[in-house]
């Protein structure tokens, strides 16, 4: 039994006439008699039956038209979905991202993804860069938003060889401040004015490159960071800024945060911007890939 026989079946069964069947189906009437026929001795059963001159279905072709048309609908369902997944359309985004994201650039590329593919399914995690990239490597994600290499004239090396990636934003080193601290009337700093501060600071198991980093930016500027504090995620960070237990860097944008507990000032030092990219294997072959890099 093949779809085309279906196809006819189902026609010839709507028409209950041969030669209207043929005509919509742009197939001669011998040929479309020989079809229902090979079809008839394929299932052994009886299909159609000529009463008083008039073509009707059988009973056990009642039943078998009912199955058909559940038959060619799904099949059409089917050849759309695989269509549909072919143009990226359907199936999933496996897409990991850093932190500092998620305040403007994750939910800016996403609102755009979905409202062009609302179909397809989004797998989230928020993971450390270095972790993106090994994932990224095996095949586990299929794109990742990360920070691939300390900016620009620092001496950390870049963590994406191999991986294809896209600045998405430049992002500046900004200074986090208690609301009530001597610092918040300037409206801009330099890292010198913190060197008798104590610092909240990121954890360096959590980002060894962003640590590393802003502790040199600290050393070229005369002192060693106190670091009295340190958190894994910069939700708990300022959270301890605001409770008065030191000041710290961040890397922009910053989370919201209510202005009478924490404030950020921009800093007068000539720091490089933090690049912000989108990363992925060039060996992904993936159509949902492919047309989240066209949102990008």
């Amino acid at each position: 039994m093949e779809l085309r026989q279906l196809r006819s079946f189902v026609v010839v069964a709507e028409e209950l006439n041969v030669g209207r069947a043929a005509v919509r189906l742009h197939l001669t009437q011998p040929s479309l008699s020989r079809q229902i026929a090979a079809l008839e001795r394929d299932l052994e059963v009886e299909l159609f039956a000529r009463i008083k001159k008039r073509f009707v279905l059988t009973a056990a072709g009642a039943t078998f038209l009912a199955e058909a048309q559940d038959l060619l609908r799904r099949s059409d369902e089917a050849v759309r979905a695989a269509q549909r997944t072919q143009r990226g359309e359907l199936g999933t985004l496996r897409l990991w991202f850093v932190q500092s994201a998620t305040f403007d650039a994750l939910p800016r590329l996403l609102g755009a993804f979905r409202t062009a593919y609302p179909e397809v399914v989004l797998d989230l995690e928020s993971m450390t860069t270095l972790r993106q990239t090994e994932a990224l490597r095996d095949g586990r994600i299929d794109v990742g938003l990360l920070r691939p290499q300390a900016p620009a004239g620092t001496t950390a090396v870049g963590l994406a060889p191999g991986l294809e990636t896209r600045v998405v934003s430049s992002d500046p080193v900004l200074v986090a401040l208690p609301a009530g601290h001597r610092l918040v009337r300037r409206k801009r700093l330099r890292l010198a004015d913190l060197a008798d501060e104590p610092f909240v600071f990121y954890t360096r198991p959590s980002g060894p490159v962003v640590h590393d980093t802003l502790v040199g930016f600290c050393r070229s500027a005369g002192f060693t960071p106190r670091i009295e504090q340190e958190a894994a995620d910069v939700q708990t960070i300022v959270s301890l800024v605001a409770a008065g237990l030191g000041v710290s860097l961040l890397i922009g944008p910053t989370p919201p945060s209510d202005p009478t507990s924490v404030v950020y000032r921009e800093l007068s030092d000539d720091l490089p911007p933090w690049q912000l990219s989108v990363a992925w294997s060039p060996d992904n072959r993936s159509p949902v890939l492919a047309r989240f890099l066209d949102c990008v």
